[in-house]
């Protein structure tokens, strides 16, 4: 058995594997605050900083129908939207922004954000040396009745 395992190892391709890095968390956790923090200070080039410019931010809404549908914002919408205001009229004591990374293999994450409204679910790419977001799938919070 032990024979089998070393062969297989000798004849797998070589590949260079980089070890999680504290400088990747903390670079992952300051794109993620990019995001929501320039959102909530209506700051367009923070967010803009935060963002793979093919970005996709979707959520699945019901209709009226009971049937699913895919919502969808670009990186530019976002931009714009955050320029013209964001969440700047999001009280500052209820601006949530608590961030958690789930996992990081070599250039790519996953992380979330429980933000005042919502939670972000998001896809990060190590791009061009620099931590984006390449993805956001997002859920609002339940109103409370």
């Amino acid at each position: 058995m032990v024979r089998a395992t070393v062969l297989l190892l000798a004849v797998m391709p070589f590949t260079v594997l980089r070890a999680q890095t504290a400088a990747d968390s903390n670079a992952i956790r300051q794109a993620a605050l990019d995001y929501i923090e320039g959102y909530y200070e209506g700051d367009g080039a923070r967010m803009e900083r935060a963002l793979h410019p093919e970005l996709a931010k979707r959520i699945v809404r019901t209709n009226d129908q009971g049937r699913s549908q895919l919502q969808q914002m670009s990186a530019m919408s976002l931009v714009l939207g955050t320029r013209a205001g964001g969440g700047k009229d999001t009280p500052v004591a209820d601006r949530r922004k608590d961030v958690t990374i789930f996992d990081i293999y070599q250039n790519a994450a996953s992380a979330k954000i429980y933000a005042s409204g919502w939670v972000d679910y998001l896809h990060l790419a190590k791009w061009n040396g620099r931590w984006v977001i390449v993805n956001v799938l997002w859920e609002l919070h339940p109103r409370s009745q």
